[in-house]
């Protein structure tokens, strides 16, 4: 999740007042190449194709964006297909609610509230709700980033009872945890951005000077991955396991980097891949957030203007532009389906690629 629109001007000075210890050797500036537009069924969408040569084989002929909803939510994020019942979960952050979205049975409110339960008496949470959702580790469950209580869970689907994994890391509470994602051996590499705090960075219950990017460990242990990142927000690993890619929604540096991991997922080198800062701005509503990643490696962000697509290598391949400030997307159906989050509204389009995990 990034800022809800009343307060990106609250995010614009805290990331003029930031300063990134880094030392990787950044890409050259992002520029985007001559493009060419087609338009889509949904009004204010459109594809823009960044690369022909690569989008060839991406794009459906004449499929378009397709609009599921009205603008019924404050801020959608965190969509998961359940492959068992064949329907979408999707959350509304401010809203703590988590919605379920069917072919069959259109939309439905699936759990109220979906983050923090009761009273916040000292004003602690500024976005109650859970945030980013993704499949399991165990069958029937999905795990949740937990922005209202600060933590990391697992749902079950059935019963609807959580099971929290993590709440703190060296006794530390985490502020928000912002997105996930689940490794082969079983471990969970999550964000925790402020957004869920009220106040952000200056609130009084943030309890680390940093904004961290965690690995919680299935014997209980959170290990810290990187504490230099100003505000990372979404994150997904290469279809092999062996990249780390996260996404910073920071407008003075809205960029995507990819780690190295060796056997044991332990990070041996960072790397900006993506620079998107000068595209920031009204003209293209959004900021680094949600990732989804096909079976042959290609990385779907949601961005400035809507769903950036690249190559494994950062090459882009085509945008597309939602209108409006989008958050997350994740594939669905049968894997060739991308779902897409963005702000008021949900959306879907069909590719020709695969989902990775279908």
């Amino acid at each position: 999740m990034q800022a809800s629109p009343q307060t990106r001007t609250v995010f614009a000075i805290m990331a003029a007042m930031c300063f990134t210890a880094c030392t990787e050797t950044a890409p050259p500036a992002a520029t985007q190449p001559d493009s060419t537009l087609i338009a889509d069924a949904a009004e204010g969408t459109q594809i823009v194709i960044l690369d022909t040569a690569l989008s060839a084989d991406l794009l459906v002929p004449g499929a378009g964006v397709e609009k599921l909803t009205g603008e019924d939510f404050i801020w959608s994020e965190g969509p998961v297909w359940i492959k068992d019942g064949q329907y979408l979960l999707f959350t509304d952050v401010p809203a703590n609610t988590m919605y379920k979205w069917s072919e069959a049975a259109g939309l439905d409110t699936f759990l109220h509230p979906a983050g923090l339960e009761g009273d916040d008496p000292e004003g602690i949470i500024g976005q109650p709700g859970a945030n980013g959702l993704i499949r399991g580790d165990q069958t029937g469950t999905i795990l949740l980033a937990d922005h209202g209580n600060r933590a990391i869970a697992r749902l079950d689907l059935a019963t609807k009872q959580k099971t929290f994994l993590a709440t703190d890391h060296e006794g530390k509470r985490f502020s928000s945890p912002n997105d996930l994602v689940l490794a082969e051996d079983g471990s969970v590499y999550f964000t925790d951005p402020p957004y869920g705090l009220a106040g952000f960075m200056e609130s009084p219950h943030k309890e680390t000077h940093f904004n961290g990017v965690y690995r919680w460990h299935p014997d209980g242990r959170v290990t810290l991955i990187d504490d230099r990142l100003t505000l990372p927000n979404g994150i997904i690993l290469s279809p092999d396991g062996r990249t780390l890619y996260v996404a910073v929604s920071d407008p003075g540096a809205a960029q995507l980097f990819a780690y190295d991991l060796d056997t044991e997922g332990v990070p041996t080198g960072r790397r900006m891949l993506a620079d998107m800062t000068p595209m920031v701005g009204e003209a293209h509503p959004g900021l680094p957030d949600g990732l989804a990643v096909d079976t042959e490696g290609r990385l779907y962000l949601a961005g400035p203007g809507g769903v950036h697509v690249f190559m494994p290598d950062g090459t882009p391949v085509l945008r597309i532009d939602t209108g409006t400030a989008a958050a997350n997307c994740s594939f669905g159906d049968d894997g060739r389906t991308l779902y897409i989050t963005s702000g008021p509204w949900l959306g879907r389009l069909r590719l020709n690629a695969l989902g990775h995990g279908f």
